[in-house]
């Protein structure tokens, strides 16, 4: 169920003013996380090159003259392979139905696939309007563009085709008009100046993980999650202490690196974000810990907030 906060006093909005919720759906690694950050011009999704990079249902907040559309960034449609890909994939599914508009996001820069194919026949018969988008159009020559538009044209005829990329801001205007059009009438949700409404332990977490995908390869990244076990106002900075948690030993290995290399890039690429979300010094403190099949485990997956809901 979508909450929406009630301790907002929010200033009178003009007529026809729109406002309402828009999932973001796709596969793996077609960039809803970057167009997330692109709209709102602000940092409030990790992005990475590592397939399954978005875990929880994170929303963001834009505000036009004409609406407010609140984005909700999913993670991405794939086949499962254990119980956390089944709760990633479950939350993704059921924000469709908890939403006014559906952005199926694409990968533009390449022909329609299977797993594109997969998405859109899971939006063939929801009642909200939905909206295809193309993104990484800057990775086409002008020659192939038509082309490719023309592979994902019959896959649902009634929703509008919109090319854009996300990398650079090109189409993006058109694609938030698009979607501002079919959100019902409605005051604002959020007061304007609000770009996301997620909790700071949440974004503090997802840094950490974010640099953890950028600095390591392999099984590593899909292996770890983050906690943060304490925040504290220690004067002019704050002070964070987190836990970064992986299946194997030698994960761990691999994480602390050579007489704690690795984790100290970590750290220090962490830290530097996190100075920028809370607008001031931060002093990062990181332990790795081994907890075997934490993926597996209902309970551990609930206190990490992966609930599938």
């Amino acid at each position: 169920m979508v909450e929406i906060p009630l301790d907002s006093i929010l200033s009178p909005t003009p007529a026809g003013f729109r406002s309402g919720f828009v999932a973001l759906v796709g596969r793996p690694n077609v960039g809803k996380s970057t167009l997330l950050n692109q709209l709102v011009g602000e940092k409030v999704a990790i992005t990475s090159p590592v397939a399954q990079t978005t875990r929880n249902r994170l929303r963001a907040i834009l505000t036009t003259e004409c609406s407010q559309l609140v984005l909700v960034d999913t993670p991405g449609i794939h086949k499962p392979h254990h119980l956390l890909g089944e709760r990633l994939v479950k939350t993704a599914r059921n924000s469709i139905g908890e939403v006014d508009v559906v952005l199926a996001l694409m990968d533009g820069s390449e022909p329609m696939g299977r797993g594109d194919q997969f998405v859109l026949d899971l939006l063939q018969s929801i009642r909200q309007p939905v909206v295809i988008g193309l993104n990484k159009q800057d990775m086409i020559a002008e020659e192939q563009r038509e082309e490719l538009i023309a592979s994902y044209s019959e896959a649902l005829p009634e929703a509008p085709l919109l090319p854009f990329s996300a990398l650079t801001g090109d189409g993006c205007s058109a694609l938030v008009e698009a979607l501002g059009e079919r959100l019902p009438e409605g005051p604002m949700l959020y007061p304007k100046d609000t770009v996301s409404d997620q909790p700071e332990n949440l974004l503090l977490g997802e840094l950490i993980r974010e640099q953890v995908l950028h600095h390591t390869r392999e099984e590593v990244p899909h292996s770890v999650a983050v906690q943060i076990e304490r925040v504290v106002e220690d004067g002019p900075r704050t002070a964070i202490l987190a836990t970064v948690m992986v299946e194997r030993s030698s994960q761990k290995g691999i994480l602390i690196g050579r007489k704690g290399s690795m984790l100290k890039e970590i750290g220090s690429g962490a830290r530097l974000q996190m100075q920028k979300l809370i607008d001031g010094p931060v002093y990062l403190e990181l332990f790795v810990k081994v907890v075997p099949h934490w993926r597996q485990k209902p309970g551990r997956l609930a206190e990490l907030g992966y609930r599938g809901e």
